[in-house]
This record gives C-alpha cells, sequence and structure tokens, in this order.
C-alpha cells in the first residue's frame, strides 16, 4: 500500500484544532475552528475524492480518540464521509492503548516506523493518515510517505502546533496537482521524491 498525509494547515503552518473551538485546547490553544469559516463544496468534493483512494486509516493516539469519540455520532445519511470513516479499517500507533472501541480497529504497537512499514508492504491502495501530525511528521521523515495533500487555510494564528516541525530527515516534494477553492483554500497534492535537494544560484540564465 501506499502512504499519504493529509493535513490542514494554516498559512503560517498551524495543524491544530481545525474542526472546532474545543477539538484540541492542549497547551492552552484557544483558537481551533480556523478552518470551518473556508470550507465550501469545492473543498467537500476533493476530499471526498481523496478519501475514495483509502483502504484504510492510519492515526495517532490522539486524533483516533477524538475521531472515535464524533464521527460515530454523525447520523446524517448526505454527509459524505460518515459510512466511509466508520467503516475502514483504522489503524491506531499507540504505546498505551490496548485495544480500540472505533471498530475496525488494529492497534499497532512498538516501533512505530517499523509497524507502518510492515503496513506499507502489503497490497492496497492507500493507507491514509489524516490529522496525526506527530506521527505523519515522524513517517515522513522516515521516508514512508509517498502522498501530501495539503489543505491550507487563509489564515495566520501565530500560535498552536505546527505540521512537519520535527527532526530527520530531509524531504523533496513534486507538486502534481492544485486548486483553489472560491473560498480561499488552497489545496496543494505532492508526491514525495527522497531527499529535499540542493544547489548553488549560478545566475537567471541557468533558467531561461
Amino acid at each position: 500500500m501506499k502512504i499519504s498525509l493529509t493535513e490542514f494547515v494554516t498559512l503560517d503552518g498551524v495543524s491544530q484544532g481545525p474542526g472546532s473551538p474545543d477539538e484540541d485546547t492542549s497547551d492552552g490553544f484557544t483558537h481551533g475552528g480556523w478552518l470551518v469559516p473556508h470550507m465550501d463544496a469545492a473543498f467537500v468534493q476533493r476530499a471526498s475524492a481523496w478519501l475514495d483512494l483509502a483502504d484504510g486509516l492510519l492515526l495517532g493516539r490522539r486524533t483516533y480518540e477524538a475521531f472515535a469519540r464524533d464521527w460515530p455520532k454523525i447520523t446524517d445519511p448526505a454527509d459524505p464521509f460518515t459510512e466511509r470513516m466508520n467503516t475502514l479499517p483504522k489503524y491506531v500507533v499507540s504505546s498505551t492503548l490496548t485495544e480500540g472501541s472505533w471498530n475496525p480497529t488494529t492497534v499497532l504497537d512498538g516501533d512505530p516506523v517499523q509497524a507502518v512499514a510492515d503496513l506499507k508492504s502489503r497490497p492496497g491502495r492507500e493507507l491514509q493518515i489524516h490529522g496525526s501530525a506527530r506521527l505523519g511528521d515522524t513517517l515522513l521523515s522516515a521516508g514512508l510517505v509517498d502522498t501530501l495533500r495539503l489543505v491550507i487555510a487563509p489564515t495566520v494564528l501565530r500560535t498552536g502546533r505546527r505540521l512537519l516541525s520535527g527532526t530527520g530527515d530531509t524531504s523533496g516534494l513534486r507538486l502534481v496537482h492544485h486548486e483553489a477553492t472560491p473560498t480561499g483554500l488552497l489545496l496543494l497534492e505532492y508526491q514525495t521524491t527522497g531527499r529535499a535537494p540542493r544547489a548553488a544560484y549560478d545566475g537567471v540564465t541557468a533558467f531561461v
């Protein structure tokens, strides 16, 4: 399977609490819900198309517990995500959980990089990480992420937990799709290309 990472971020890279004011208030964060004012039909259509590619969900403990609490409560039959989110296989990386309440769930203990590498070797389409920024950052730096999808909101918070702030190897990316929604969300899809390339600037004539 391929590993894809989907993250909602502000222009200054904050990924914490996009969905509601009380989604994630850890470390005193009080600016949750910053994505919702910018959601529109174009975003929903693209996000649904991304989810169509999933054969499973890969989550960290914090995100798993929030999703397991909230998604089963959504009963609107017209919601384009609920049935798939609730029925897809879930794999949660955790050193503290022994079992999951949001079935079907498999708890992955031990070294997360090795556990995910074992999953990645199985046949299938995409194993999708949604949220779980710390897990996603770890797996990206380990070279296990194949696709990175960013939804960038036109807002700056200057506080909150940021995406891709951990240590590890560099990551090169190739842009394969981009679009802007009517409300100003940027939807960017990248394929990973190994380590980030570097070069010395030798003048503009090298590029024309």
